[in-house]
C-alpha cells in the first residue's frame, strides 16, 4: 500500500523497511515530522486484517490498536489503482467504532488526471480524501496541510540527550521480550516464530532521571539462512541501526551458550566502535537445566541442592569469556527477560558503561600514569625497544588516545592490547573499546636532546677562531 514509504517521506528518514513484499512492518515504528512550524509524531503500523486475530496478524492488530487509541488523527492508505476493497471498508468501520474518523490517502497517484480519476472512487469511505504519491511526493503537501490545520504553531521542543542502546543478537534469543521488560509494556511483538521483528523499534524510557532510547533490531541471521527479501533487508538495517547506538546489548541464549554466530554478531559491534554489554538471557532455564542434569547424573537430592545460581555463574562466566576473547572488557549480565530477574541490575551497568564511554582523562593525568607504567612488560620488537614520549586523549565515545613514540612502524596489536589493559586497570573503561592513534618517528631523525647548561657556559667564554 505504501504506509512505510509515506512514513519515511514524512519523517525524512529510512526508518521503515520498504519492499514490494507485503507484511513487512509488524511493530509500531515512531518518527517525528515537522511541517510549516508544527512538529508532531508519526506512527507506522503493520497491515491490519481485522478478521485474522491469530498468531502474528493478531499481534499486529493489537499493536495497531494501541497506536490508534493514542492518535489524534488516523490516516488510512489505500491503493488508487485497485480501487476500494472490502478490507478498506472494514478498516474504515473499525476506525469509526474507535471514535477516530480516518483521513483517506489514495496512494499511487502520479498526475492531476489520475488524482481526479482515482480519488473519486473513495468518497464512499469518507469525506476527507487526498490523492498522493508516497514515493514521488505528489499531493503530500496538501495532506500535511489537512493534518496540521488544527495544530497550534509553537517553538520546537528542546533537544533531549538520549543514551542510545541497540538490542542485537540471533533470532529468537529474547530481544523483544527484554525490550518489553525494560519498557514495562508490550512494545514489541513477541512470538516463538524466529524473525518476528523486522524493523528496528525505537522506544524511549525514563529511568532515574535519565532518558534511554532502546532500538530493538531484527535477529541477525547468517547470510545463507536469509532467503526472503524482507529478511535480508532487516539484517542489513539491523547493522545500520547499530551505528546509531552508543551501546550494544548483545543478547544470547544462556541455555544454549555462546555460539559462533553470537561471536560474529559481537564482532560487528566491536568493529563499529560501540560499547558492549553481554546479556545472557533465559538464565532461569539454564539453571533449571543444570539442576535436572545434576539430578540425572547423581540421582541424589542432596547433590541437586548444591547446584546454585552462584556456583553456576562461577562456572559459566569463564566459558563466555573464552568464546568472546575480543570482548574481555564487556561486562556480563545474567538475567531472565521473561520473569524480570536481574533486569534492574542491567540499568546500573548501562550507566557505568555510559560514564566510561564519555570519560575524558586530562593530558597531565595520562602522562603521570605513563611515567609509572613499566613499558618493558609489553611485547616489543627486539631491534627497537618501545618508548612512549607522550600520550593525550583525542576524543571520547569511544576513548581514543594519541601516542608519540620512537617507533618507525605502528605498534604491534599485542603491545596495543597491553597498553589498553593498563589503561583499563587505571581508569575503569568498562564496556567500551579503546582506540590508539600513533605519531610515528620519521626515519633518519634523531631525538633532540637539551644541551647541558654547564657545557653551554664553558662554550660561552671560549674565544672564537
Amino acid at each position: 500500500m505504501g504506509k512505510s514509504t509515506l512514513f519515511n517521506r514524512l519523517t525524512a528518514t529510512r526508518r521503515s523497511i520498504v519492499t514490494n513484499e507485503p507484511g513487512i512492518t509488524r511493530d509500531r515504528i515512531y518518527g517525528t515530522c515537522t511541517w510549516e512550524g508544527r512538529t508532531f509524531e508519526v506512527v507506522d503500523t503493520g497491515g491490519i486484517v481485522p478478521e485474522d486475530k491469530a498468531g502474528i496478524p493478531g499481534e499486529i492488530l493489537r499493536q495497531a490498536r494501541v497506536a490508534i487509541d493514542n492518535a489524534s488523527r488516523v490516516v488510512i492508505i489505500v491503493d488508487g489503482r485497485v480501487g476500494p476493497t472490502p478490507l478498506d471498508q472494514e478498516i474504515v468501520q473499525l476506525m469509526r467504532r474507535a471514535g477516530k474518523p480516518p483521513i483517506i490517502a489514495v496512494n499511487k497517484v502520479d498526475t492531476p488526471k489520475q488524482a481526479v480519476e482515482f480519488a473519486s472512487q473513495f468518497y464512499e469511505l469518507g469525506d476527507e480524501v487526498f490523492p498522493i504519491s508516497a514515493e514521488h511526493g505528489f499531493g503530500v503537501d496538501v495532506l500535511l496541510d489537512a493534518l496540521t490545520d488544527r495544530m497550534p504553531k509553537g517553538e520546537p521542543a528542546p533537544a533531549v540527550s538520549y543514551v542510545n542502546l541497540a538490542i542485537i543478537g540471533r533470532p529468537n534469543v529474547g530481544k523483544s521480550t527484554l525490550l518489553n521488560q525494560l519498557v514495562g509494556e508490550e512494545r514489541s511483538i513477541v512470538s516463538e516464530v524466529a524473525g518476528t521483528t523486522r524493523d528496528a523499534v525505537d522506544t524511549v524510557v525514563e529511568h532515574n532521571g535519565i532518558s534511554y532510547r532502546f532500538l530493538d533490531t531484527a535477529g541477525i541471521r547468517r547470510k545463507g539462512k536469509t532467503k526472503l527479501i524482507a529478511e535480508k533487508l532487516s539484517v542489513i538495517m539491523a547493522r545500520q541501526h547499530l551505528e546509531r547506538a552508543d551501546i550494544a546489548l548483545l543478547v544470547a541464549d544462556a541455555e544454549l551458550g555462546i555460539t559462533s554466530h553470537d561471536a560474529t554478531i559481537a564482532s560487528y559491534a566491536e568493529q563499529s566502535g560501540r560499547s558492549v554489554i553481554i546479556v545472557l538471557n533465559k538464565w532461569d532455564l539454564a539453571l533449571k537445566a543444570a539442576k535436572e542434569k545434576a539430578a540425572d547424573q547423581n540421582k541424589s537430592s542432596a547433590k541437586v541442592a548444591n547446584v546454585s545460581g552462584n556456583k553456576l555463574l562461577q562456572d559459566y562466566e569463564p566459558l563466555v569469556r573464552a568464546r568472546l576473547k575480543f570482548l574481555s572488557y564487556a561486562p556480563i549480565v545474567f538475567l531472565s527477560a521473561k520473569t524480570g530477574e536481574n533486569v534492574d541490575r542491567l540499568y546500573k551497568i548501562i550507566d557505568r558503561v555510559v560514564e566510561a564511554r564519555r570519560r575524558r582523562v586530562s593530558t597531565g593525568e595520562l602522562n603521570r600514569w605513563l611515567a609509572k607504567v613499566d613499558l618493558t612488560r609489553g611485547t616489543s620488537p627486539a631491534s627497537r625497544e618501545v618508548k612512549i614520549f607522550y600520550i593525550t586523549q583525542a576524543t571520547t565515545a569511544p576513548p581514543t588516545f594519541v601516542l608519540f613514540t620512537n617507533q618507525l612502524k605502528p605498534l604491534h596489536f599485542s603491545y596495543q592490547r597491553f597498553l589498553e589493559n593498563q589503561l583499563r586497570e587505571e581508569f575503569d573503561f568498562i564496556g567500551t573499546p579503546i582506540r590508539f592513534t600513533q605519531r610515528l618517528k620519521k626515519r633518519g631523525t634523531r631525538q633532540r636532546e637539551r644541551p647541558d647548561r654547564t657545557e653551554k657556559k664553558k662554550n660561552f667564554h671560549k674565544p672564537r677562531r
